[in-house]
Order: C-alpha cells, then sequence, then structure tokens
C-alpha cells in the first residue's frame, strides 16, 4: 500500500515536472522578443516590409522549430494590424465609401495576412510600377493644366476688350455699403484659428479695422461685404471673389440648418471661418430636361444651374450674382453629423441601394418618393455665399412688373396687353433713373438661361432706386436647350430699351472669336463639378443671343437707335462697333 502511494507520488512530480517544462518552452521565444525588442526597434523602422514584426533579425538568435512558426505569424498579424482598420472601423469604410480598398473582405484581409511573408520579394517590383504610374498622373496632370491655358485666350482676350475695362464714378461713403471706419466692429478672438489675433496688445478684446487688424486680415467672406457699391457686387477681377470661391469648396462645414420658406429644400451651410451659404442639392442629372407637361412653378431647382448663372452674369459684365461654387458634399460627416435641426436629421434614411438619403421639409418634393440620395453618401450641389446680414445691410424686394401669375390657367396683364410697358414707365421707380435698363439686363440675362421664375428682385434700401438689382434664384434656368422661351423677350419687344454697353457687348459675345458658348465652357472649367453644362445647354446660348440682338434690331428699326439705346458709355470704347443693328441669323 505504501508502494502504491509512493508511485502515485512519483507519476504525479513526472506530470508536474513536464508541465512546467512545456509551459517554459511556451514562454521562451517570448521572453527572446522581448529582450531583442529595443535593439530591432531601430531597424524595424527600415525593414520594409517587416517593420511590423518586433523579433529578432540576427541568425544566431534566430528560434527553432515551433518558435519560429510563431514568430512569423506573429509578424504577419501585426502588419495585418498596422496596415488595417478594426472590424467597426472597416464595416463603414465598406458602406459608405468610394475608395476601393474599402470593398475588401474579411477574406481578402486573410489572404494579404498569409501573404505577408510572400510580399518582401515583390516590393521591389511594386514600387517600380508605382513610380511609373505617378509619372504617367504626372504626364496626364501636365496636360490637363495645359489646355485651359491654351484655351485661357479667348476669355483673356474678352477681359481687355476696352467694354470691360470701363471705369466707376468715384465712390463716396453714401456709396459703398459699409463704411468700414464706422459701421463694422470685429471680435477677432471668438474666429478661432483665423490669424485675426492682435500679437502687439493681447489684453484688449475689442479690434477696428484701422487698428491693429487690417482689411486684408478678414475672412474672404467678409472681404467680398465690404467691397459692395451702389454700382455692383464686386469688381472686375477682384482677386477676393476668387479666393471666396475656394472656400466655398474647401471650407469646413461646422453646421447645417433647413432654410425656411420656399417651394424647394435649400440648406443654409455655415463655415469654419463663420461664413455662410445656401446649399442647392443636385435633383436632375446634366442630361436631363425640364418634363414639357411641367409648369414654370413646378420644376426642378438645379444646382448646376445657379453656378452657370454666376458665370454667365461675369462674362455680361453684370456682377448681380453672388459668387457660387459647385461642391462634392459628404452627407454624412458634413450635413447628418453637424446639423443641429432636429427636423432635418429625422428625415435621414439608408435606401434599399445601401444610400445614404434625406428630404427635409418644404412645399415640393420633399418625400421619401422624392428623396435625395448619394453615392453612397456623397452628392453633388452649389454653394451661394450669403449677402450681408438684414440686420447690418437692409434690402427691399420689389414685384417684378413682369411676373406671371403663377396659375394653371390665368394670364397675367403683360400677356394680353401689348402697350403694357407704356404704363410700367409712368410707374416710379420705373419713371426715372436707370432701373428700367435694370429689367432689361436682367430679361436678357433670364432669356439666355431659359429661367421664368423670376416673381421678385431684390435692391439695397442704403442706394435707393439708384442702385442695381441683384440676380438672385437662378435655380430654374437651364432647364430646356431644346426649347427657347420667347415669352421671356417680351419686357424688352415691348420697352425697346437697352443700355448702349449691355447692347455692344451682346453683339461682341456674338461674334466668332469670342462666342458665348465657348467662354462659358471655358469659365465653367475653373468649377470642381466640370462639367457644369452640357453641350447642348451651351450651343442654346449662341442661339438665344442671336435671338436677343433680333428683336433689339426690330426696336431700332422701329423707333431708332438714339430711342432705344441708352447711352452709358463715356467716352466711346475705341473698338466699339457702329450704330448699326444688322439682323444676326
Amino acid at each position: 500500500m505504501i508502494l502504491f502511494r509512493k508511485f502515485r507520488l512519483l507519476i504525479l512530480m513526472v506530470f508536474l515536472v513536464a508541465c512546467t517544462m512545456h509551459i517554459m518552452i511556451d514562454l521562451l521565444p517570448r521572453l527572446e522578443r522581448r529582450a531583442a525588442g529595443p535593439g530591432s526597434g531601430g531597424g524595424g523602422g527600415g525593414g520594409g516590409g517587416d517593420a511590423g514584426c518586433s523579433c529578432a533579425h540576427s541568425p544566431s538568435e534566430e528560434p527553432r522549430g515551433r518558435p519560429k512558426q510563431r514568430s512569423r505569424a506573429a509578424a504577419s498579424a501585426a502588419g495585418a494590424q498596422a496596415g488595417w482598420p478594426g472590424k467597426h472601423t472597416l464595416r463603414i469604410l465598406q458602406d459608405f465609401s468610394n475608395e476601393p480598398s474599402s470593398n475588401l473582405t474579411s477574406q481578402s484581409l486573410e489572404k494579404l495576412a498569409g501573404a505577408g511573408d510572400r510580399a518582401e520579394p515583390v516590393k521591389r517590383a511594386d514600387e517600380t510600377l508605382e513610380e511609373k504610374q505617378k509619372s504617367l498622373i504626372r504626364e496626364r496632370g501636365s496636360r490637363g493644366k495645359e489646355k485651359p491655358e491654351q484655351r485661357a485666350s479667348r476669355l483673356a482676350a474678352l477681359y481687355e476688350h476696352p467694354l470691360y475695362k470701363s471705369d466707376l464714378p468715384p465712390l463716396t461713403d453714401d456709396d459703398t455699403l459699409f463704411n468700414v471706419n464706422t459701421d463694422i466692429r470685429f471680435y477677432p478672438k471668438a474666429t478661432g484659428n483665423q490669424e485675426w489675433h492682435n500679437e502687439g496688445n493681447e489684453e484688449e478684446e475689442e479690434y477696428s479695422p484701422t487698428g491693429e487688424v487690417t482689411a486684408e486680415s478678414y475672412p474672404n467672406w467678409l472681404r467680398f461685404h465690404i467691397g459692395i457699391n451702389r454700382y455692383e457686387l464686386y469688381s472686375r477681377h477682384n482677386p477676393v471673389v476668387e479666393a471666396l470661391l475656394k472656400d466655398l469648396q474647401s471650407q469646413r462645414i461646422t453646421s447645417v440648418a433647413m432654410k425656411s420658406g420656399g417651394t424647394q429644400l435649400k440648406l443654409i451651410m455655415t463655415f469654419q471661418n463663420y461664413g455662410q451659404a445656401l446649399f442647392k442639392p443636385m435633383k436632375q442629372t446634366r442630361e436631363q430636361e425640364t418634363p414639357p407637361d411641367f409648369f414654370y412653378f413646378s420644376d426642378f431647382e438645379r444646382h448646376n444651374a445657379e453656378i452657370a448663372a454666376f458665370h454667365l452674369d461675369r462674362i455680361l459684365d453684370f456682377r448681380r450674382v453672388p459668387p457660387v461654387a459647385g461642391r462634392l458634399v459628404n452627407m454624412t460627416r458634413e450635413i447628418r453629423d453637424v446639423t443641429r435641426d432636429k427636423k432635418l436629421w429625422r428625415t435621414f434614411f439608408i435606401s434599399p441601394a445601401n444610400n445614404i438619403c434625406f428630404y427635409g421639409e418644404c412645399s415640393y418634393y420633399c418625400s421619401t418618393e422624392h428623396a435625395l440620395c448619394g453615392k453612397p453618401d456623397q452628392i453633388e450641389g452649389s454653394l451661394a455665399a450669403f449677402l450681408p446680414d438684414l440686420a447690418l445691410a437692409k434690402r427691399k424686394t420689389w414685384r417684378n412688373p413682369w411676373r406671371r401669375s403663377y396659375h394653371k390657367r390665368k394670364k397675367a396683364e403683360w400677356e394680353v396687353d401689348p402697350d403694357y410697358c407704356d404704363e410700367v414707365k409712368q410707374t416710379p421707380p420705373y419713371d426715372r433713373g436707370t432701373r428700367l435698363l435694370d429689367i432689361m439686363d436682367m430679361t436678357i440675362f433670364d432669356f439666355l438661361m431659359g429661367n421664368m421664375d423670376r416673381h421678385h428682385y431684390e435692391t439695397f434700401e442704403k442706394f435707393g432706386n439708384e442702385t442695381f438689382i441683384i440676380h438672385l434664384d437662378n435655380g430654374r434656368g437651364f432647364g430646356k436647350h431644346s426649347h427657347d422661351e420667347m415669352s421671356i423677350l417680351v419686357p424688352l419687344s415691348q420697352c425697346c430699351r437697352v443700355r448702349r454697353s449691355t447692347y455692344l457687348r451682346l453683339q461682341l459675345l456674338a461674334k466668332e472669336e469670342y462666342q458665348l458658348s465657348s467662354l462659358m465652357e471655358e469659365s465653367l472649367l475653373r468649377d470642381r463639378l466640370v462639367p457644369v453644362l452640357i453641350k447642348p445647354h451651351l450651343q442654346a446660348l449662341d442661339r438665344r443671343l442671336r435671338l436677343a440682338l433680333n428683336v433689339l434690331a426690330e426696336c431700332i428699326e422701329k423707333e431708332g437707335y438714339t430711342t432705344v439705346v441708352e447711352h452709358d458709355l463715356d467716352p466711346q470704347p475705341a473698338a466699339a462697333p457702329l450704330h448699326q443693328a444688322p439682323r444676326v441669323r
């Protein structure tokens, strides 16, 4: 009995010793790697494909058999863990990213992890291939940059023409929207990282533009506001406008809210530099035309029409449309995650195609059936820079005399009375000043776009009646390239009045060496959402320009040049056409 107990005790001791040795063998490679970690860390950074491995690489310290396999597996796992996100992050990338690498499955990850040891021999070939690809991309990029430079000659030549070099009258304090010295006071410290801080005196909290903070240090949206005057929203070739367009395309969006009023969904976006813009999302593709059975007041508002209207307004030298730029917006990160509007946030959903969608609240097209969906969460849109706040610069809203009835059966008075303009000419503010001529400019502008939705217009209250009309809300333009709506030109044919500068520019843009469609195409290349307009819309611009000139030719033939054309150029440009109004075919 005693021998049996001793035998059992011996077997137990042997078992414990075997377990201890087994544990020691398992722990030995880890202890070796931990001891060799600090020494191999520096070489691991330059070791290319083995950068994720922390084991020793010297032949004398290489472990044997099973430890060797474990160290290799650990290296592969470490490399895979360093190069790929976690499971949750990967799922998000698979669902909401356009990146090709985000669509890799877990099986492809296992293949990549298993091929970690075989990656090193192929690495040099991959690097060579990558360098070749980069060189090809550079060549393509250089070619792409050369094309705008070659085409820029036509647009540059236009802006060098004497008609685009006329000067404004000297500006007084009454002619500028803001008197910077007294009307505007700023608090730069509230703007964060905008380089508005005063390095000389950090204790002073209130700054004036004439003190330590100069106007050049203001954000571009504020400099745009300061530059508004009685005659224009911005001056020709103003660098602030180009900088503001870049801000609209790249500034970080900090908050989003729905705009109240209006028939269709619009969003107010606030940027990191406290600027604001009106966002109109994409509702139609470039190729879609307005359905023929749609009334003008139920037509879609197009984001690309807002962008094209800004460029057309600048080419016509009106400069009455606030800067507009196209932008590709991430609906998840830049709208849903930053909005504080609960009504907007609740309308977000994921479509059966796994795309992010929302519809907001508005009078028309705000429902699940008309939701705005991304691809998968990227959506195009136009961003129009805000005008100054109404508390700082009040604007007056005027009813357009040639407003449509906005009724399915009724017609407006001007549609049935051919002498309607005679009545308008006797009504303030159209009985004096330049307001009627501004209406004619707006009529030509709308006809070129095919915009029938001009029911009201606005002016800055400070300047009274002697100022320009602001060309706002152009989203219903460029809807039909196959149809020219001649009723838009009724104000021009009834009144037969036009500025001489406008008339001469229209003649200039009809010439082959300039050609309005080519100028528009070149100007729109600067926007990120290229192409903004398809070819048929560009060709329609040339056709409609000829039609507008024909209407003016008929007026001149009927009433005479001096009666129709209002002289507003002094002196006459050297390269201006003669006082002739031939029909343009």
